[in-house]
């Protein structure tokens, strides 16, 4: 099995080993692959792992030996799925090894947003404490979150996971899904409509699949419907927020604030509203980065790899 790993930095910038993917035969690893160099670099490929280096139909059709692609990621839209199943190629993702940790940093940027842990602990270290005269002070409004409201669109396991951690703050939960689902059983748990959701909640948190209906989601008439207090927190996917209408709300007053993860393009241009906005806590798309994480990112990629040459191909998205 000759395979080629295409982008490999982001997810093993050299803290990780590829040793096991290489246990499996023998193995080729690029940090960076440029388009105009697919072809060369995958010509011999048995298999090809992938991150965001965009396969298309017209790649495909010059790599004739190419059996296997296995994704370094959850989402698989950089591959033209169909070509490769008439091509007789399998294509296996990585599902919900990142749930943890994409719940955890949603907690982290409404934490920000309500206690601004940075800017008081800059002020601490720019000498603001040891001038003050009183034996405290703070810089912005610090905001509980018990009995606070969160609204989650999208329940599938991350959006699950924050709920779960919202109960054990002692919050109030609104879960808006298109398709019915099971109720779980947290404290003050409710499935309400959108328009629901956006009257009633404090923080509106995105956990839902990027499709033609939830791009855009969070827009103008979306915002018009929320509370002046209320924030918006997106580790879902950009496209789903109209950045501009939510730059716009922020900067106004309409909305307090927000916390986002990830960016309609990213890297994002220069001129993206939300990069000069005020209270709009940015990371750059970093909620699947930690270590133990990528550990388990690796884990499955080799396992999916493994499954294959087994003869008993898994996660498989082109059947």
């Amino acid at each position: 099995m000759k395979t080629v790993i295409l982008d490999a930095f982001t997810s093993n910038p050299g803290d990780l080993s590829w040793n096991k993917i290489e246990s499996l035969g023998e193995l080729t690893v690029y940090d960076y692959t440029p388009n105009e160099k697919i072809v060369e670099r995958c010509k011999d490929a048995d298999a090809i792992i992938d991150n965001k280096v965009v396969i298309t139909r017209e790649i495909i059709e010059q790599l004739p030996q190419l059996k296997y692609i296995g994704m370094l990621s959850t989402g698989f839209n950089v591959i033209d799925t169909a070509a490769a199943k008439e091509h007789g190629i399998v294509v296996s993702n990585v599902p919900t090894y990142s749930t943890s940790a994409v719940a955890q940093l949603t907690f982290a940027l409404i934490l920000e947003t309500y206690n601004q842990v940075g800017l008081h602990s800059n002020a601490v270290h720019n000498g603001e404490w040891s001038s003050c005269r009183d034996f405290c002070f703070w810089k912005t409004p610090l905001i509980e979150l018990s009995g606070k409201t969160i609204g989650i669109i999208g329940f599938g396991k991350i959006g699950n996971e924050v709920a779960k951690i919202a109960d054990a703050f002692g919050m109030n939960i609104l879960c808006y899904v298109p398709r019915k689902k099971p109720l779980p059983s947290y404290k003050n748990f409710r499935f309400v409509s959108l328009d629901e959701l956006a009257r009633e909640a404090d923080i509106i948190s995105l956990h839902c699949p990027l499709t033609p209906e939830t791009t855009g989601l969070i827009n103008e008439e979306f915002i018009s419907k929320m509370k002046k207090s209320a924030i918006v927190i997106n580790t879902s996917r950009g496209p789903a927020v109209d950045e501009k209408a939510l730059a716009d709300a922020i900067n106004s007053g309409r909305i307090y604030g927000a916390g986002v993860d990830v960016l309609s393009t990213e890297p994002p241009k220069a001129d993206n509203p939300l990069l000069s906005c005020d209270r709009c806590f940015i990371t750059p798309h970093v909620a699947w980065a930690g270590y133990e994480t990528r550990v388990r990112l690796l884990d499955v990629v080799y396992n999916n790899l493994k499954a294959f040459c087994d003869g008993n191909p898994i996660n498989v998205v082109n059947k």
